[in-house]
C-alpha cells in the first residue's frame, strides 16, 4: 500500500485521529518558527504585527467557527489550518517567490510552493519516528494541506502525488472552509494592522460595500469613526459579515449531508464549489483586496522591507550552493541521498526571518 493511502496512525489513545494530528503539528520544530516569519509586516517593526503564527491561529478559529455551523468536521478544520502555512519562507510570499524563481533558473523546473512545501514538511521534513520521516499524519490532512487552495496544478506535482491524491478534484470541505478562513482571516487582520500602523487610513477603504456594511455595525453599537475603539470593531464586524454570509450560503448543502466523516473528493475541480460566499459578497471582498494591493501590498515602507528580505534569500542561496559545507551537519547527511537545490531550498524555506538575516549578515558580512 502506497504511504499516503492509508492512515499511519493506527494508535489507539483517548485522541481521535485529528486531534492527534493536530498535536503533532503543534508541538513540531515548524509550527514554532511560525512565531518569527512574515505574515506582511516585519515582525520586528513592532509587537503588534501579525505573524505567521497569529495568522495559522486566526485561521484555525474562523475555520472551526465556520465547521461547527455547517455540522463539518471541526478537528481536521482545526489541523489544516494550522499546517497550512509551514512551508512559508521567510519574508512572506516574496520569499517563496525568489527561492522559486532561482530554482527555475538553474534548471530546477519544479521549483518552489508554499503549499506543497507545506504538505513536505509534514511528510518528509519533520523527523519524529525512526522508521519514517514526517509526522505520522492522516491521508484526509494531508490532503487538505495539499489541496485546501486553487489551483491543484498536475504540471508542478511529482507524480506520487499525482496518483494518490486526486488533483482533478477539489479536497474535503473541511479544506475548502479552510481556504475561505485563510481569506477572511488575512484580509481583517490586514486591514487591522494596516491601520493601527497607518500604512492606509479609513479613507483609502471607506467606498467598498463590505467596509461600509461594518463601519455601519460599528456606529449602531455607539462608535464614531475616529474613536479608539472603531478599529477594533470594524475589523470584528468584518469577520463577522462574512462568517455569516458564508454560513448562510452554504448551510442548506452541508445540512443535507448528515455525515460524520469527512467529505471525500467527489466534487471535480472545474466544477462549481458547493459551499461558499454568495457572488456579490464575493465580489465586494475581490474589490477590497484589490485596493489592499493597491494602497498597503505596495506601499513604499512594506516594498522595501521585503525587497530586503528578497535580496537575502538569492544571497543565502547563492552562498549555499557554491559552498555546502556552510549547511549544518543534518542537511549534510541529506546531500548524501536529496538533490543538493532542493537541500538548500529546504534549508533557506525553514528559516525564520530574523536567523535567515543573521546568517546572511555572517556569510556577507554586511547588514541588510
Amino acid at each position: 500500500m502506497h504511504p499516503f493511502k492509508r492512515f499511519y496512525s493506527i494508535e489507539q489513545d483517548f485522541r481521535d485521529p485529528f486531534s492527534r494530528d493536530r498535536d503533532r503539528v503543534i508541538h513540531c520544530s515548524s509550527f514554532r518558527r511560525l512565531e518569527y516569519k512574515t505574515q506582511v509586516f516585519i515582525n520586528h517593526e513592532g509587537d503588534y504585527f501579525r505573524t505567521r503564527l497569529t495568522h495559522s491561529l486566526e485561521v484555525a478559529q474562523i475555520a472551526r467557527t465556520l465547521a461547527r455551523a455547517l455540522r463539518l468536521n471541526e478537528t481536521l478544520c482545526e489541523v489544516i489550518a494550522l499546517s497550512h502555512d509551514l512551508g512559508h519562507t521567510p519574508f512572506g510570499h516574496v520569499g517563496g517567490d525568489e527561492l522559486d524563481a532561482l530554482l527555475k533558473t538553474d534548471g530546477f523546473n519544479n521549483g518552489f510552493e508554499h503549499n506543497f512545501q507545506s504538505f513536505r514538511v509534514l511528510t518528509k521534513l519533520e523527523k519524529r519516528y525512526k522508521n519514517f520521516d514526517g509526522l505520522n499524519l492522516t491521508y484526509a490532512t494531508l490532503e487538505g494541506v495539499l489541496k485546501h487552495s486553487q489551483p491543484y496544478t498536475k504540471s508542478f506535482f511529482p507524480k506520487e502525488i499525482i496518483d494518490n491524491f486526486a488533483l482533478e478534484y477539489h479536497p474535503s470541505l473541511e479544506a475548502i472552509i479552510v481556504d475561505y478562513a485563510d481569506e477572511i482571516a488575512y484580509v481583517s487582520h490586514d486591514i487591522d494592522d494596516g491601520l493601527k500602523y497607518k500604512l492606509i487610513s479609513f479613507e483609502d477603504i471607506k467606498e467598498n460595500p463590505l467596509i461600509q456594511k461594518a463601519a455601519q455595525s460599528a456606529e449602531d453599537e455607539g462608535i464614531k469613526e475616529n474613536e479608539h475603539l472603531f478599529r477594533h470593531r470594524l475589523v470584528a464586524a468584518i469577520i463577522k459579515i462574512l462568517v455569516e454570509n458564508f454560513i448562510a450560503h452554504s448551510k442548506e448543502f452541508t445540512d443535507t449531508l448528515a455525515k460524520e466523516e469527512p467529505l471525500c473528493s467527489q466534487f471535480k475541480s472545474e466544477q462549481k464549489l458547493p459551499i461558499g460566499l454568495e457572488p456579490e459578497t464575493k465580489i465586494e471582498l475581490k474589490r477590497l483586496k484589490k485596493i489592499l494591493f493597491q494602497k498597503l501590498y505596495w506601499h513604499e515602507k512594506i516594498v522595501k522591507h521585503m525587497y530586503a528580505g528578497k535580496v537575502c534569500v538569492k544571497n543565502l542561496y547563492q552562498a549555499l550552493m557554491s559552498e555546502p559545507k556552510l549547511l549544518p551537519a543534518r542537511q549534510k547527511e541529506l546531500l548524501k541521498r536529496r538533490a543538493k537545490h532542493r537541500v538548500v531550498a529546504d534549508y533557506i524555506a525553514s528559516m525564520t526571518d530574523r536567523y535567515a538575516l543573521k546568517l546572511s549578515n555572517e556569510i556577507y558580512g554586511t547588514k541588510l
